[in-house]
């Protein structure tokens, strides 16, 4: 298992939204409750694991108002990077969603071959409207997409990737990259930042046999 111990000062700055100092962190956390308080101390590193996740055959919604197969979607021959969000989530999505603007922007003109994957874990409330709106807010480009649809193929996804944790207060941070269909998924818990995710992408193109890196 590889660790990045590089800390996310730009993720937990967002979070913040603004440099404040420690006793007024402390000051604040006494004031008000912060219910991803467990979920603070990852943000300090990132762990690197490799495993196999089959893909259910579910369908989903994309953000665009279509049904579509969350295999065929996944296995449209580009590399994938994908999280599990939810749109009023306050503290854990915003930051991986501000990870994965930051990673589209150091793809630059090679994004488009990447699929990134953002998948709703609260499909109740996440319409493919809500979802657009909130893609427009991180500046998601046409590679990275937005899914919904029934709760129980929300769960069915999550629980593929071992990502369900029963209730969406008590979900992790945590991405998926895989450089092709039948390759390994790398596994990536806590937060890296977009420069890592993007090395991390390339050098998992660039192991494969038969593919050029990005």
């Amino acid at each position: 298992m590889r660790t990045f111990v590089k800390p996310l000062v730009a993720a937990m700055v967002f979070m913040a939204g603004a440099m404040i100092s420690p006793i007024a962190t402390r000051a604040f956390a006494d004031a008000a409750p912060d219910p991803h308080a467990h979920h603070h101390p990852m943000l300090e590193r990132a762990t690197r694991s490799t495993a196999n996740y089959p893909v259910p055959e579910v369908k989903l919604v994309r953000d665009d108002g279509k049904t579509v197969s969350l295999p065929e979607e996944l296995n449209d021959g580009r590399p994938v990077v994908l999280n599990f969000i939810f749109t009023s989530c306050t503290s854990i999505c915003p930051v991986m969603s501000r990870v994965f603007s930051q990673l589209q922007r150091k793809l630059g003109s090679e994004r488009d071959k990447v699929h990134m994957v953002s998948i709703s874990i609260d499909p109740e409330q996440d319409t493919p409207a809500r979802l657009t709106e909130y893609a427009k807010k991180f500046g998601a480009g046409p590679q990275w997409q937005h899914y919904t649809g029934t709760t129980e193929a929300s769960i069915a996804a999550q629980r593929a990737f071992n990502a369900y944790r029963g209730d969406k207060m008590n979900h992790n941070p945590v991405t998926f990259l895989r450089a092709a269909p039948g390759k390994p998924w790398v596994r990536i818990e806590g937060f890296a930042t977009g420069d890592e995710l993007a090395g991390e992408l390339r050098d998992l193109v660039a192991s494969g046999s038969d593919r050029s890196p990005l």
